[in-house]
Order: structure tokens, then sequence, then C-alpha cells
């Protein structure tokens, strides 16, 4: 969705039936509908403050204190009332740092055609799982069928403590195959709240951010990613991300391309503050060289949204991708695919 700052519950969680857990994860699904249908909830979940209330941190919350995956909402309804202390620290100590390593196979495609060496600069970075793309493998699959494999080269200078995840993609509609890793030089970014890859506690929330029914497929993805995070940490600055975005630039070494990327993270700020932050990284791309890109809610970014055509811009459930303030593609929001896009 565009927005965590959340002020009808109803319609939040309505919305989020509608347009991001329908066909993906039928145990959320029964829960927002429930919830959209059940004013005494609403009204629990309208307690807390705002940018808390998102259908994400609640259901992850939950199921951290002990909720069973079930599609029974009465059952679900039970829990979440009997256990709403708990469930209530767990929301307002944590925060949805969905950290999911597979959208760097959105971000390669980009990635590959920028000159290197590139310094990375994810701003929300989590953990920083995203700031690994030349240490995962990929399989893409290309239209007319065909695929494309890459794998990371072997390299004893970097500790290998498991197998590189295989973070899998369609390529749709002409998004070009990678053809190599990039060379990468500085991983660094910014967070209020940086996750410590090699936390056992963190690990465990990372893990109840997982939707119910994707745990075969993401656990061991998550897992893996964290410790080739574990065994060479980003440089993450401590601070807002709007503030802190120049300093985190400047930490980059001479010779390489600053890349400042994003995925899912901009929702989390009030308008005024997401434009404040295309101001200052662009102003970046004209000072530092720096590249922007962007993966965020298709409506999130008034400037990039004009761009879109209006038929796409209604599907509220999707990505796009943007370099430097262009639409090129969009793209789901966990990484199963990118789609090219011809701006209107």
């Amino acid at each position: 969705m565009d927005s965590a700052h959340v002020d009808d519950v109803s319609t939040r969680y309505s919305d989020f039936a509608r347009y991001e857990v329908r066909g993906r994860t039928p145990v959320y699904l029964a829960w927002a509908r429930g919830i959209a249908d059940d004013p005494a909830t609403c009204d629990l979940i309208a307690r807390l403050p705002r940018i808390k209330r998102q259908p994400v941190l609640v259901f992850a919350a939950a199921r951290h204190a002990g909720a069973t995956e079930t599609e029974d909402y009465d059952e679900f309804r039970s829990f979440l009332h009997s256990h709403w202390a708990e469930v209530d620290q767990i929301v307002l100590t944590h925060s949805t740092q969905t950290n999911e390593a597979k959208r760097c196979a959105v971000l390669l495609p980009f990635l590959s055609m920028l000159p290197g060496p590139l310094s990375l600069v994810e701003v929300g970075a989590a953990a920083g799982l995203c700031l690994y793309p030349d240490r995962y493998a990929y399989h893409f699959s290309l239209d007319g069928g065909a695929t494309r494999e890459l794998r990371p080269a072997s390299s004893s200078d970097v500790a290998a403590p498991r197998t590189p995840p295989v973070l899998d993609c369609d390529l749709r509609d002409g998004i070009p195959a990678p053809r190599a890793l990039p060379e990468v030089v500085h991983r660094g970014g910014v967070d209020l709240n940086p996750i410590d890859p090699a936390d056992p506690d963190s690990h465990a929330w990372l893990r109840s951010l997982i939707w119910p029914g994707q745990q075969a497929e993401r656990v061991p993805r998550l897992d893996a990613a964290l410790d080739i995070a574990a065994s060479d940490p980003p440089k993450i600055i401590t601070g807002d991300l709007v503030e802190q975005v120049e300093a985190a630039v400047a930490a980059c070494p001479a010779g390489s391309t600053p890349v400042v990327f994003h995925t899912a993270v901009l929702g989390y700020l009030e308008p005024p503050e997401r434009a404040e932050f295309v101001r200052r990284v662009t102003g970046l791309c004209d000072s530092a060289g720096a590249v922007w890109i962007s993966v965020e809610g298709i409506t999130l970014l008034p400037e990039i949204a004009a761009q879109v055509p209006e038929s796409i811009r209604r599907n509220k459930g999707i990505f796009v991708v943007a370099v430097n303030g262009r639409p090129l593609a969009t793209a789901h929001g966990h990484g199963d695919w990118v789609r090219a896009l011809d701006p209107s």
C-alpha cells in the first residue's frame, strides 16, 4: 500500500485484503476481512499510534505472541483480544522492517546498467539484506520461455557460511536480463533502528514478518541472507533517512558510483518528509553523481506517479521502479516479477 499512516482502520484493513493479500495468503486475507467488519477490534487497533496500525505489523506481532495461523477469524479474534497487552507491547517496540532479499532480483537489471564499481546506499536498510545483490544467485525467467542464471564467484576474501540463496524472478515485457553481477565496493545506508543480522531476537522477529504460507520459501532465504550480512556487515548510520542521506553518500569511496535506493520505505514518512527526501536525493544526483533507484507503491511519489499510465495507477497492490525519478517498470512487492513500463 501507499502509506503506513492509518486513519480509518476498517478501510485500511479492507484495502489490505483487496489489494495486497488476496491470492497470496489465505490466513491474512481472513484476518483482514474479519477486522474490517469488526468494529470492536477496529477500535482496539485504533488505540495504537497511527503509524503502528498497519496490518502487517499487527498480524506479525500477534503471531510473534503465539497466534495460530488459522483462517478461522473468530479464533484469531479471541486470541487477539485475550492477548492484547502482549501484542500491544510488541507492536510498540517493533516495526515492519521486512527485509526481503528477493527484491534484489528487481533491482539487479537496473544496477547492471550502471558504471561500476558501485557504492550501495540503502535508506530504510533494516538489516541491509538488499545490499548484497552480488552475493546472491539468480534464476530469471524471460519472455518466450528462456531462462538466465547468475551465481556469485567464490572468493577467499569473503566468508561464505551458507550456500547463497537462489532468487527466482520473472522478467516481463522486455526487461533486459543482467549478464553479470555488479562489482560492489561499499555497502551502507540509514535506518532509525538498524537490525544486527547476527542477533537471534531480531532474527526471530524478521521470521514473524514473513507471511503465513510463505515460510517454506522465504525462511531459508532469510536465514541464508542474514548469514551473508553477518559475515560482512554493512555500514548503516542510525538516524532519520531524510537527515542522514547526504552523510551516507559522503561515506562512499571515490571512484565509485553511489546508488541510493529504497524498497517499500517511503510510505512510513509523511508527505512533506517524502518531498524533502526527494529534494535531497535529487540534489545528490546533481552534486555527487549519485543514481537514485526507488521501488515504492505506485502512487506514493506524485511526480513519478504522474508519468505512469492512469490504468496502471489504479492497481494499488504493485510497485513502480524508477531511476532518477523516471518510472521504468512495475514490480511485485516481494520480487516475484518485474515488468517494463511504457510511461504515458
